[in-house]
């Protein structure tokens, strides 16, 4: 029971501290989406244009359902904007479709972690599928036997894989901002205020992807000293 508890009190103090971020996140876009580009660009042509001063002819600008839903595919080779940004010519709009695009020239420069991430996707799809009901199922079932331990272990290795693979986003997502507001400042794309703003903005994105990470870990390491404590006490 105490182990549930202890389980409990972390993740209600993670998501708290993730929905924190995420209202954060929605209000700074918010916030800059009211700010007018001067060179009235929408986010489609900003990122049309972005691939093209790249020389990235084979990569398509996509309008796709959702708010913030925006994402690059590297299967179908598609930069997809939610509609705020395809048709939108504000701050937010620029930035986050120059983001985007910024994972498409990782993609074509075969930037490291980008590639990564890619080959970890279906091992995390197991393992985020499968690693909780092991763990709770190990942790409700730890003083019938031994053999509920490896249950539990074998729970927290597939979780691993899921903590890896945030660790693993931070650089790609923080280089995929930086590569963008380089673009942004040395195109002129944005004046010096609004690309201020469009910093802003992407700062509190890759924060998302931060506290992500830092829950992973903690209850990653949470998960490990349950384990640890039970085998110690057998």
């Amino acid at each position: 029971m105490g182990a549930y508890l202890g389980y409990y009190i972390l993740a209600g103090i993670l998501f708290l501290v993730g929905m924190g971020v995420s209202t954060r996140l929605k209000s700074k876009f918010q916030q800059y989406s009211l700010v007018a580009l001067q060179n009235r660009l929408s986010g489609r042509e900003i990122a049309e244009k972005m691939l093209r001063d790249n020389n990235i002819f084979d990569v398509k600008v996509l309008s796709t359902p959702g708010f913030l839903s925006d994402h690059y595919d590297p299967v179908s080779k598609t930069v997809n904007l939610s509609p705020e940004v395809y048709e939108g010519h504000s701050v937010s709009a620029a930035a986050v479709a120059s983001h985007e695009c910024g994972h498409a020239l990782q993609h074509t420069s075969s930037y490291s972690m980008l590639m990564m991430r890619s080959k970890m996707v279906p091992a995390v799809k197991i393992g985020s599928t499968l690693s909780q009901w092991l763990i709770l199922a190990g942790i409700g079932m730890m003083g019938l036997g031994r053999g509920n331990q490896t249950l539990f272990l074998i729970g927290i290795l597939l979780f691993s894989i899921t903590t890896v693979f945030t660790l693993v986003t931070l650089p790609v997502e923080y280089d995929a901002s930086r590569r963008a507001l380089l673009w942004l400042d040395s195109t002129q794309i944005t004046t010096p205020r609004e690309h201020a703003q469009a910093e802003d903005a992407l700062k509190w994105a890759a924060r998302t992807y931060l506290v992500a990470a830092i829950s992973s870990v903690a209850t990653l390491l949470y998960y490990v000293l349950i384990f640890m404590n039970r085998r110690n006490n057998n």
